[in-house]
């Protein structure tokens, strides 16, 4: 049951309050769930249902008294309901009855009926506690500080604490043990009563009498120690527990007393909900399952009450009350456990399937619904458009109408709109009145009439026209950006057209994806869409600031050819190329030619620049530097005119190219335009560019691919023969040496590792090789070259299959495994180890694969398919359980970050407040360098002399103490420290400078770059740095969680690998990818790869850094031994162990043979010995005399059994077996906890250093080890850092970890959306995952839960306890229809009313 309390804003007189009208709706303050009481459902319904008929034959009309009767509503369109005389429409229903004849458990609440029933004595029904228990529970429970996961915790321990009690407190009867009866067809409870031998003997006493009598009823009597707790006897003893134990018991006697959790009555739905489908053939119905099972129900309840009423025929009954309980279960939950189905049978949709699960009612119908003015088809690109417009088939701008309202402004276009009517575009479909709800149907009216009469106030539904705002969207969407407001451009023709610029966000391609578009239809939605999701407003990614909408493919090779240094055109040529720019629609200023004699020329680098200012009044000035792809050195005269630089709106050298005009770059000139122009600037830049591109590649520069591009020459041939002769050579050579054993080992590796490794760095270094070669021998001109050189598409990677050598394929990470036994396929010789026949493809795909070649690539291939099908699932269920935890975080306007029930889980977002998407490429708000730059080139002040070191130190100090700098703290402490220390640089820079020259009368030609700084440019960056950095920070209500959500998963589909090798130790894998971003935000407690890392007080010491290692590992008695043998003498049988002390001084091990001897007597902490060892005492376990080497164990004798020599000697045969089997096992040395551990060689300037990486679990004791520097050790095991470190390490690890994840795989995530959902798990006290679990302690809400997972088992439980639901966070609002107070939902406008 759940109750809405509705709110009105009425507010006394001269009080503030919300803005309020007579036309205001109410709204609804909190919504309370209880349980109903059989009165409570009478008096909700109509009528009792008593009749199994559902129609009256032969007329068919619905049965009066049954299941369908009219006055429980109608499910067709013409009838009327009998209750309410409305139609389908306006009726939701209503409901009916049924009297039980005898009570039923209900099967939601039957979890709780045994809680009580295991708290409460079973003969006075008081809570199982003494009174001063009882009271101190009940004044925690009444406590208005004790949340619900409070109550829940102590409504535990109370269940916990009252099993253990056997003499009711208050009445001192023996309580047994009260427990369900599990795998039979019904519901039953058993309370084990007469296991006391007191009670026992009374039951004797009572049915003394009736065995002298019965002798059958001895046996049953004697065998007797439960009583079943049948409805009846549990609804009469809760019915006398008084209130405040009810309140003890975590119930509310007002909302729902314990009794009301046995069925005595059933509600019985509305017909709207089950609607009878009429059948096609025949003239019969189908009947939903609900009616179905109430008809069942109630053929069951006649047939008890006529049993019930023709006498005590007990077993008849029995059967009858199970078959009902069976029955009303299944009405409730359909896939209720233990109920056996007939096979193939489906099982039957009962309420609790209609609530959950996807297409239930929760998430199916109340979070996300089926929308009208909607429009989906296949998308295709249009270069022609602008990158906020999409082109819209007239087909759909006819069929989706706006709402415009007539006013004086635009009476005259509706009229015309009017006249065309609702088959001509741009026409309209209909007319709503205002003085009235009568809607005029154009199709069948005057038309010329109506546009006659158009008033001022009616609304017009016009046809979509150009520059309406629509959303569009491709699914899946991952974040925010995959749905986004653009503007309508009607075009002919079938499909949706957008700029190809515009790709990236939605993830489209054009191979037949199909997209779909919506039509807001109030002026305020349309105002939101455009400003808050405009393309224009979301050029950047939110996951770290870079641009997300940018050039690509076409466009980047068409940038590429044009900047090249031999590029020129005449005066024609450059004319026609810059009128491209603009279809006529601006001035373009012709700039002066490059070369003046024989003939003008200009160079493409001047058809570049007139794209960004065409004339004089652009107010666009670039100044950037930037290093393109295929960057060599030296700058300026770069040999391959790689360092891309714009001074003051001019290209003075480089080619552009991806890194300069594509995506994903801070330092390119899109991100540059959006932070110094503006968005309308960038996005203006990508309209001329891609009208350009299309028509100089087509008219110009064509750009085609064909079997020539690839085809190697004579020379490339040989070059990569001999490569691969070189390489197979050297492969040979190893797996020589691994075959005699001399091969030397790799770091952690055994020998057959540290030959896949040294074959994986020959095998990797052929292609590359190979590659390198067939780069070198294309022609600058090779289309492929370019693409690759550019980055608008492909790598040398790619090329070099083409054109050399396809090279090594893996699965898992390592070479071809064997398939077959012994060998990868039966090509190949037994034990194979060559390349080719481990998965190395010598030739390209110009030169074909062989047979062997091809299967082995397919292998590949498949690997990167499956792993793609699987992560797509995980991710998805990753980002959605993402986004129920984050959703409803946001700014509060005391900036720190709350979520809806006002819980605070940072005092400062991101530790700094500010938004990514403000951040520049240092992920700071402002770049100081970049800064200046542009100050220097707009204003060079040429008359003003620079400032002294001194004088500029000074200036900057006295600037910094204005009050708006000041206003900054002390949030801004930081970036006033970043100021004083680029300033501090700059002096000192200019200082040397000076130094140098020993003179400083020439100092503004000697610093005019380096560090010359005037009064005007110092005024006029310090001023542009303040607006920077005020405008980065935050604002109030912004949705950081659900951002923050959508960062951390969209990335997912990115990750490919799921294994890395760790550091170059391959032998040391480490999971990544999307397995292990599930463990951390899971946060698993076993994970796949525990790996700690320690940092050595001996960095630099290899001897030092075993001799730690040897006492961290775990180290066997087998790994140290030469030998075990077993001896059998007549002076007793025995093992003989020999030690190898070569290896143990070897590998530096502290142990001998008396330590060896103490393992295998004591065994080691933390670890449970064998029970053959835990037999040995200090006589079986001997050292031999006069060596160091050797011991004995004697076989402990088992003369206690049997005194049978035979049997003796058997059994001796056994444990002497066994301890051969355990002893190798016996741990000798080192953490039992961590299995492996390998030394880590790194080099930096010169220096070679060591530290320690361990396979395992066992932080704690690592940090303890000597030799260990405990300040700089850690593990990717957040659960462990928490137990040992505690939670604010665990929530820095989180992040880290993290990060560690998105940096291997090269994608770029801004800290503070890390930060955040470490917060999340962490801001409770403890590590948290983003499970169900987790979740339910991290909310309180019951729909926010209910809609989230275990959608039942949340109502259940909120109905039982009285639960209250605020209805404040997101996914409450949208599922109640109100406005979520996020975003442009979190301020309220208060008014004074005056008194």
């Amino acid at each position: 049951m759940m109750q809405l309390k509705v709110k009105e804003h009425d507010d006394p007189e001269g009080s503030k309050g919300l803005v309020k009208g007579d036309i205001m709706p109410k709204r609804i303050s909190h919504l309370q769930f209880g349980i109903l009481s059989p009165s409570e459902m009478q008096r909700l319904a109509e009528f009792q249902v008593s009749s199994r008929d559902l129609f009256r034959m032969p007329s068919r009309t619905p049965a009066p008294g049954g299941c369908l009767d009219p006055r429980l509503g109608v499910s067709d369109k013409l009838s009327s309901c009998a209750t309410c005389k409305k139609k389908l429409v306006d009726c939701a229903g209503h409901f009916g009855y049924i009297k039980l004849a005898l009570p039923v458990f209900h099967i939601g609440f039957f979890r709780h009926t045994l809680h009580l029933l295991q708290c409460v004595c079973k003969s006075c029904a008081r809570v199982l506690l003494a009174d001063t228990e009882r009271d101190i529970h009940l004044q925690r429970m009444r406590n208005p500080k004790t949340d619900a996961l409070g109550k829940a915790g102590l409504f535990k321990r109370l269940v916990d604490n009252c099993k253990k009690v056997r003499t009711c407190p208050s009445c001192g009867t023996y309580n047994g043990t009260v427990k369900k009866v599990t795998g039979g067809p019904t519901l039953r409870i058993v309370h084990e009563r007469w296991k006391d031998e007191d009670e026992y003997a009374d039951l004797l006493a009572n049915f003394e009498h009736t065995m002298e009598h019965n002798p059958d009823i001895e046996s049953a009597v004697k065998g007797m120690t439960h009583e079943d707790l049948l409805p009846t006897k549990v609804v009469e003893l809760f019915s006398r527990i008084t209130d405040r134990d009810c309140e003890v018991l975590w119930m509310d006697p007002m909302i729902g007393r314990p009794e009301n959790l046995i069925l005595k009555h059933l509600l019985v739905p509305p017909v709207p909900i089950r609607p009878s489908v009429a059948m096609d053939v025949g003239g019969g119905s189908n009947e939903d399952d609900l009616t179905v099972k109430l008809q069942e129900i109630i053929d069951v309840n006649v047939a008890l009450e006529l049993a019930l009423q023709k006498g005590p025929q007990t077993r008849t009954i029995m059967e009858e009350w199970d078959f009902l309980q069976a029955q009303v279960a299944q009405y409730i939950n359909g896939e209720m456990p233990g109920m056996q189905r007939p096979m193939g049978a489906k099982p039957m949709r009962g309420l609790c399937q209609r609530l959950k699960g996807k297409q239930g009612r929760f998430r199916g119908n109340l979070s996300g619904k089926r929308v009208d003015f909607s429009a989906r088809t296949v998308i295709s690109p249009d270069p022609n458009l602008r990158v906020d417009q999409v082109g819209v088939p007239k087909r759909v701008a006819i069929t989706m109408t706006y709402p415009e309202r007539v006013s004086r402004y635009n009476i005259q276009k509706l009229r015309g709109r009017v006249r065309n009517g609702p088959e001509v575009h741009p026409g309209a479909n209909m007319i709503r009145l205002k003085d009235g709800n009568f809607v005029k149907s154009l199709a069948f009216c005057d038309r010329e009439a109506a546009a006659k009469n158009l008033k001022i106030g009616d609304i017009v539904e016009r046809h979509m026209e150009d520059d309406d705002i629509v959303l569009f969207n491709r699914q899946p969407s991952l974040h925010k950006v995959s749905i986004m407001a653009h503007r309508v451009k009607v075009l002919d023709w079938k499909t949706f057209r957008f700029n190809t610029c515009a790709c990236a966000p939605y993830n489209a391609d054009f191979d037949g994806d199909e997209m779909n578009m919506h039509l807001p239809q109030t002026e305020e939605a349309r105002t939101e869409a455009s400003l808050l999701m405009g393309v224009k407003n979301n050029l950047i990614t939110p996951r770290n600031g870079e641009p997300l909408v940018a050039a690509s493919q076409d466009f980047l090779s068409a940038a590429y050819i044009l900047t090249q240094k031999n590029r020129f055109y005449d005066k024609e040529r450059f004319c026609q190329l810059i009128s491209y720019y603009s279809n006529a629609e601006e001035e373009i200023e012709l700039p002066p030619p490059t070369i003046l004699k024989p003939i003008a020329l200009w160079t493409g680098k001047q058809v570049f620049t007139a794209m960004l200012s065409p004339n004089s009044a652009s107010k666009v000035r670039v100044n950037l530097e930037t290093r393109e792809k295929n960057y060599a050195s030296n700058e300026h005269f770069c040999k391959n005119d790689g360092w891309v630089s714009f001074r003051d709106g001019e290209l003075i050298s480089g080619n552009v190219a991806k890194k300069t005009l594509g995506d994903g770059s801070k330092t390119g000139l899109l991100f540059i335009l959006l932070r110094d122009f503006g968005v309308d600037a960038a996005a203006k830049c990508m309209d001329r560019w891609s009208h350009f591109c299309s028509r100089f590649m087509g008219g110009h520069c064509g750009l085609s691919i064909g079997i020539s591009d690839v085809t190697p020459s004579d020379k490339l041939q040989q070059i990569k023969h001999d490569i691969l002769l070189a390489g197979y050579q050297k492969a040979e050579s190893s797996i020589r040496q691994y075959e005699s054993g001399e091969l030397e080992l790799r770091p952690g590796c055994d020998l057959l590792q540290s030959l896949e490794e040294i074959l994986n760095g020959i095998l990797g270094r052929l292609r590359e090789s190979a590659g390198q070669e067939a780069m070198k021998a294309l022609p600058w001109s090779n289309t492929p070259r370019i693409m690759a050189d550019c980055g608008s598409k492909g790598s040398p990677l790619n090329i070099s299959q083409m054109i050399a050598c396809v090279g090594q394929q893996a699965v898992g990470g390592m070479r071809i495994q064997n398939g077959f036994v012994n060998r990868t396929l039966p090509h190949f010789e037994y034990h194979s180890l060559t390349p080719a026949a481990k998965g190395f493809v010598a030739n390209s795909f110009y030169s074909g694969l062989h047979p062997t070649e091809f299967f082995f690539h397919a292998q590949g291939g498949r690997e990167g398919l499956v792993d793609t099908a699987v992560k797509t699932a995980e991710t998805g269920y990753m980002a959605r359980r993402l986004m129920k935890a984050l959703e409803d975080l946001s700014l509060q306007y005391d900036s720190s970050v709350r979520n809806s029930e006002n819980t605070v889980v940072q005092f400062t977002y991101g530790d700094d407040g500010l938004h990514p998407d403000k951040m520049e490429n240092n992920d700071r708000p402002v770049d100081f360098e970049r800064l200046r730059m542009r100050i220097r080139e707009t204003y060079p002040c040429f008359d003003e002399k620079a400032l002294r070191a001194d004088d500029l130190i000074k200036r900057v100090e006295d600037i910094l103490l204005e009050k708006r700098f000041q206003d900054l703290l002390p949030t801004g402490k930081v970036f006033l420290q970043e100021i004083r220390d680029y300033f501090a640089k700059l002096a000192s820079k200019q200082k040397q400078l000076i130094e140098e020259t020993g003179s400083d009368e020439d100092l503004n030609s000697r610093t005019w770059h380096s560090s010359r700084v005037t009064k005007t440019q110092l005024d006029l960056l310090l001023h542009s740095a303040l607006e920077k950095c005020v405008v980065a920070y935050v604002e109030p209500g912004e949705a950081i969680g659900a951002i923050g959500a959508q960062s951390i998963s969209e990335p997912g589909t990115q990750m490919t690998l799921k294994t890395f090798h760790f550091s170059g130790i391959s032998s040391m894998n480490v999971t990544l990818g999307v397995p292990r971003l599930k463990e951390i935000i899971n946060a698993a407690k076993l994970i796949s790869t525990p790996i700690i890392t320690a940092k050595l007080e001996r960095e630099d010491n290899k001897v030092a850094a075993r001799i730690v290692k040897a006492g961290i590992e775990k180290t066997t008695l087998g790994e140290v031994s030469k030998r075990m043998k077993e001896v059998y003498s007549p002076k007793g049988n025995y093992i003989s162990i020999e030690l190898d002390m070569d290896a143990i001084e070897q590998l530096k091990l502290n142990i001998d043979v008396f330590s060896v001897r103490n393992s295998i007597l004591k065994g080691t902490r933390g670890t449970t010995r064998n029970a053959t060892l835990r037999q040995l005492k200090e006589e079986h376990v001997l050292v031999k005399k006069g060596s160091n080497a050797k011991l004995r164990v004697m076989v402990p004798s088992n003369t206690g059994r049997t005194s049978r020599s035979e049997k003796k000697a058997t059994s001796e045969y056994f444990t002497m077996q066994m301890l051969k089997t355990v002893l190798p096992e016996v741990i000798v040395q080192g953490i039992p906890s961590v299995n492996r551990a390998v030394i880590n060689e790194s080099e930096k300037n010169g220096i070679v250093r060591y530290n320690l990486l361990m396979e395992g679990y066992g932080l704690a004791e690592v940090i303890g080890c000597p030799g260990i520097d405990g300040l700089n050790t850690s593990t990717n095991h957040i659960l462990e850092v928490e137990t040992v470190l505690g939670v604010e390490a665990a929530r820095t690890q989180i992040s880290a970890e993290i990060w560690n994840i998105m940096s291997a795989y090269g994608i770029g995530i801004d800290t503070r959306h890390l930060l955040l959902l470490s917060d999340v798990m962490t801001f409770k006290g403890e590590v948290l995952g983003i499970t169900r679990f987790g979740v339910s302690k991290m909310r309180e809400s019951v729909l926010m839960l209910a809609s989230f997972e275990k959608t039942t088992d949340h109502l259940f439980d909120a109905a039982v306890h009285g639960r209250t639901d605020a209805i404040v966070g997101v996914s409450e609002c949208i599922i109640m229809g109100m406005e979520v107070p996020v975003g442009t939902g979190l301020p309220s406008l208060f008014w004074k009313c005056m008194p």
